[in-house]
């Protein structure tokens, strides 16, 4: 049973740094596109950046220069650096992997339970 556990969520003041980490865990041959969403308080769920499988990558525009995501296949594990944090990156975040592949085939679509990060003075 795959598994994704994520971590590195907190509270932090605005102009700092967080690194979030989503490790996958469970009988997995390879994993397809990963990504980071967030949900605030009163509003939808939205993506904030995603990477594919050869490390090609894409951010939600307001993340642009401030978020780095990466991954390391070796691990299972997909990271986001976050610096230069604002009130308004006040989230949950949820890891996401769209594709992968088990020793039962093809799954898409699992999702972490989220982790809180809270930017605030």
């Amino acid at each position: 049973q795959v598994q994704l556990v994520e971590s590195g969520g907190g509270l932090v003041q605005p102009g700092g740094s967080l690194r979030l980490s989503c490790a996958a865990s469970g009988p997995i041959f390879s994993i397809g596109p990963m990504g980071w969403y967030r949900q605030a308080p009163g509003k939808q769920r939205e993506l904030v950046a995603a990477i594919t499988s050869d490390g090609s990558t894409n951010y939600v525009h307001s993340a642009k220069g401030r978020f780095t995501i990466s991954r390391d296949n070796a691990k299972n594990t997909v990271y986001l650096q976050m610096n230069s944090l604002k009130p308004e990156d006040t989230a949950v975040y949820y890891c996401n992997v769209a594709s992968l592949v088990t020793p039962r085939g093809h799954g898409t679509d699992y999702w972490g339970k989220g982790t809180l990060v809270t930017v605030s003075s």
